[in-house]
C-alpha cells in the first residue's frame, strides 16, 4: 500500500497535474478533494470530464465516473466486487476504493488516452430503433465507423513509418537550392553560347544527335530483348518437346490397373483428410477461437486475477494427477483382455495421424516450394527477360560443359606444347645473338685494322636517320592539310552560327528589359506584402494579449465566485448548527438541554474539575509519605546487602572445612587440600 501511495504521489506532482503533494498531505485529503483529484485524472485523460464536482449532483459523479471507467475497462479489486459497495465508496469518496483507481489509471494514461478517444467514435450510439430500421442510415452509421477504423490506422502507419516533416523540408530547400544553382549554369551556358555565330543551328544539331543516340539505344534495347524472346521461346519449346515424350513414355509404362490402384490410394488418403482429420483440426480451431473470443470480452486482470488463476490451475493439476494415479492403482492388465487390442488400435491411430500429418506437411511443402517457383520464375523474368532453368535442360547443359571441358583439357595440352616450343625458340634466339655479338666484335677487329673502326655502326645510324626524317616530313605534310581545312571549318561554322543567333540576341534583349521591369514590380508588390503582414501580425499579437488578459480576468472571477459560494455554504451551516443549539438552549425540555453543546461542555468542565481534584489530592498524599517511603526503600537495600554478606561468609566457611577432607565418589577416593 505504501508503494502504491508513493507512486500515486509521485505521479500527481508531475506535469500535466502539479498537485505539490506529498504522503502526509495526500492521506489526509478530505473525501471531496480525493474525488476531484479522482476526476482531474480522467479529464486528462477524457477532456470531456474537466469538471467541478462540487457544482455537480454526487449522483451524477459517480454515474459519469462509473461509465468512464466502465470504457476503460476497469475491474475492481476483489474485495470490492459488489457494484453497490463500489458505487457507495465513490459517492463517499472511501479511500480503499478510490486509491487503486488513482494508481491503475495513472500506470497507463497513454493507452487510456488513447482508448478514450477510439471510445468518442467506436462507442455504439444509443439510436432509437425507429430509425435504426432505416436501412439507409443504419449502413451510413456503419460505413462511417468503418472508415474511422480504416483512417485511424492509416494514421498510425504514418506516424509510425519514420517520415519526419523536417527532413522533407531540408530536402525541399536542398532541391530548390540545385535547382537555383542549375538555372545559374544553364544562364552561363546561354551567355556563352550567345557570342558564337549560328549556336542555334550547332544547338539543334546537338539534340538531333541526342535524339538518334537515344533512338539507338532503344533499338538496341529492342534487339535485345528480341533476342532474348527468341531464346525464351526456343527454351519453351525445348521443355515442351521433352515434356511431350515424358508423357509419352509414361503413357507407354501405364496400365489401368496400377492407375486405378493410384487413384484408389489417393482416394483413401483424401476421404481420411475430410472426414477424421480437417474435422478434429476445425472444432480445436473453433474452441481455440471461442476461448479467445471470451478472453478478449473479459475485462483486463491484474496481478491478483493472475495468480489466482494461476492457483487454481495448480490445484487443477494436482487433482487431475492424483485421479491419474488412483485409476493405475486400480487398473490391472490382467484383468482385461482387450487392452493389448486397445493398445494396438490406439499405436495404429497415432500412426495413421502421424503419416497424414506429415502427408499435409509435404502437401504444403510442395505447394509453398511451388509457389516460391513461381515467384522466383517471374522475378527473374522482369530481372534479366530470361526464365530458370529446369532439370532437362540443366542436364543438357551439365553435358555440354563437360564436352567443352574436354576441349578446354585439349587446349591446354596444345598451350603447354606452344609454350616447350617457346622455351626452344627462345633459347636459339639466345645463341643466335651470342653468334651476332660474336661476329660484330670480329667485324670492329677487322675495321680497327683497316683503320676505318666504327664505319658499320655508323652507317647504320645514318639509314635510321633518314627513315625517321622521312616519316617526320610525311606526319608534317599531313597535320598541316587537317589544320588548315579545321581553320575553314570553324570560320564556317562560326559565320554560321552569328547569323543563326542574331534574331535570338534581339529577342533576348527585349526580354531581359521586360525581365527587369518584372523584377522591379515584384519588388514593389513584395514590399506592400511585408508591410501589410507587419500590420496583420501586430493586430493580432494585441488581440492575443487583450483575449489572454480577458481569460485570466474570467479565471479569477470564477476562483473568486466559487471561494464565495463555499464561504456562504459554510456560514450557513455556521448559522444553522448556532440556531439550533439556541432552540436546544431555550427550551423547557431538559432532554433537549442536555443536548445544547453548553450543557455538554459544562458537564465535561465539571468532570475535569473533579479529576482534577481527586489527581491533586493524590499527589498530596504521595509528597507526605515520600520521606517514609524512602527511608524504607533504604532499609530493604541494606537488608538485601546484608543477607548476600551472610550467604558469601556461608560458603567460605563451607570451602574451608573440605580442606584436608577425603572424598569418595563414583568408587573414586579423591584428597581435597
Amino acid at each position: 500500500m505504501s508503494e502504491q501511495l508513493k507512486f500515486i504521489v509521485e505521479q500527481l506532482n508531475r506535469e500535466p497535474f502539479k498537485k505539490n503533494l506529498n504522503l502526509i498531505t495526500f492521506d489526509s485529503l478530505e473525501p471531496m478533494q480525493l474525488l476531484q483529484i479522482l476526476n482531474d485524472v480522467l479529464a486528462e485523460i477524457d477532456p470531456k470530464q474537466a469538471i467541478d464536482i462540487r457544482e455537480e449532483m454526487p449522483e451524477q459523479t459517480v454515474k459519469r465516473i462509473c461509465a468512464l471507467l466502465g470504457m476503460l475497462k476497469y475491474k475492481p479489486p476483489g474485495n470490492l466486487s459488489d457494484v453497490s459497495s463500489f458505487r457507495q465508496g465513490l459517492v463517499t469518496g472511501s479511500k480503499p476504493v478510490i486509491h487503486p483507481i488513482l494508481h491503475w489509471l495513472l500506470q497507463r494514461v497513454p493507452e487510456l488516452k488513447k482508448r478514450a478517444y477510439l471510445a468518442r467514435f467506436l462507442v455504439k450510439l444509443e439510436v432509437p430503433a425507429d430509425f435504426l430500421q432505416d436501412d439507409i442510415i443504419n449502413d451510413t452509421y456503419h460505413q462511417l465507423v468503418e472508415g474511422f477504423k480504416t483512417y485511424h490506422k492509416e494514421c498510425e502507419q504514418l506516424r509510425t513509418s519514420g517520415f519526419s516533416t523536417a527532413e522533407i523540408r531540408r530536402d525541399i530547400s536542398a532541391m530548390e537550392e540545385e535547382k537555383d544553382q542549375l538555372i545559374k549554369r544553364v544562364e552561363r551556358l546561354k551567355k556563352r553560347v550567345e557570342s558564337v555565330s549560328n549556336h542555334q543551328r550547332m544547338l539543334e544539331q546537338a539534340r538531333q544527335l541526342r535524339v538518334e543516340k537515344e533512338r539507338e539505344e532503344a533499338l538496341t534495347h529492342q534487339k535485345q530483348e528480341q533476342k532474348n524472346q527468341l531464346f525464351q521461346a526456343e527454351q519453351r519449346l525445348l521443355r515442351s518437346e521433352q515434356q511431350l515424350k515424358d508423357l509419352r513414355q509414361a503413357a507407354a509404362d501405364a496400365n489401368p490397373e496400377s492407375l486405378m490402384k493410384r487413384l484408389e490410394e489417393e482416394i483413401k488418403i483424401n476421404s481420411y483428410m475430410v472426414s477424421e482429420k480437417l474435422p478434429k483440426e476445425l472444432e480445436g480451431m473453433r474452441r481455440t477461437v471461442q476461448f479467445l473470443q471470451k478472453v478478449a470480452s473479459e475485462p483486463a486482470m491484474g496481478q491478483a486475477d493472475l495468480q489466482e488463476l494461476e492457483d487454481k490451475i495448480k490445484e487443477a493439476d494436482s487433482q487431475i494427477n492424483q485421479l491419474i494415479e488412483k485409476r493405475m492403482m486400480r487398473y490391472d492388465p490382467m484383468d482385461d483382455k482387450l487392452s493389448l487390442y486397445r493398445q494396438q488400435a490406439s499405436i495404429i491411430a497415432r500412426r495413421k495421424e502421424s503419416k497424414a500429418e506429415e502427408l499435409q506437411e509435404a502437401r504444403e511443402e510442395l505447394a509453398a516450394a511451388e509457389r516460391e517457383l513461381r515467384q522466383r520464375t517471374n522475378q527473374t523474368r522482369g530481372s534479366d527477360g530470361e526464365e530458370v532453368i529446369r532439370g532437362d535442360e540443366m542436364k543438357r547443359l551439365v553435358a555440354k560443359l563437360r564436352s567443352k571441358g574436354t576441349v578446354y583439357k585439349k587446349k591446354r595440352q596444345e598451350i603447354a606444347e606452344l609454350k616447350a616450343d617457346y622455351g626452344v625458340v627462345q633459347r636459339t634466339e639466345e645463341l643466335l645473338k651470342q653468334r651476332h655479338d660474336a661476329v660484330q666484335q670480329k667485324l670492329q677487329a677487322v675495321e680497327a685494322e683497316k683503320g676505318i673502326s666504327g664505319y658499320s655502326d655508323t652507317q647504320e645510324e645514318l639509314e635510321r636517320v633518314s627513315a625517321i626524317k622521312s616519316e617526320l616530313d610525311e606526319k608534317k605534310g599531313r597535320t598541316l592539310d587537317d589544320m588548315s581545312e579545321m581553320v575553314k571549318k570553324l570560320n564556317s561554322m562560326i559565320v554560321e552560327k552569328k547569323s543563326a543567333l542574331a534574331p535570338i540576341i534581339k529577342e533576348l534583349r527585349s526580354l531581359r528589359q521586360q525581365s527587369q521591369e518584372l523584377g522591379q514590380e515584384y519588388e514593389e508588390k513584395k514590399a506592400q506584402y511585408e508591410s501589410c503582414a507587419a500590420g496583420l501580425e501586430s493586430n493580432r499579437s494585441k488581440l492575443e494579449q487583450e483575449v489572454k488578459a480577458l481569460r485570466d480576468e474570467m479565471a479569477q472571477k470564477e476562483n473568486r465566485y466559487h471561494h464565495i459560494n463555499t464561504m456562504s455554504q459554510i456560514l450557513e451551516m455556521q448559522i444553522q448548527r448556532a440556531a439550533e443549539e439556541m432552540k436546544a438552549y431555550v427550551s423547557p425540555d431538559p432532554q433537549e438541554k442536555k443536548k445544547a453543546m453548553r450543557e455538554v461542555y459544562m458537564k465535561n468542565i465539571s468532570e475535569q474539575e473533579l479529576l482534577g481534584k481527586k489527581l491533586r489530592e493524590e499527589q498530596k498524599t504521595v509528597r507526605e509519605s515520600h520521606s517514609a517511603n524512602m527511608e524504607q526503600v533504604k532499609m530493604w537495600r541494606d537488608l538485601e546487602q546484608l543477607m548476600e554478606c551472610k550467604r558469601q561468609c556461608f560458603i567460605r566457611a563451607k570451602n574451608r572445612e573440605s580442606i584436608g577432607q577425603i572424598i569418595q565418589e563414583g568408587g573414586e577416593d579423591r584428597l581435597v587440600l
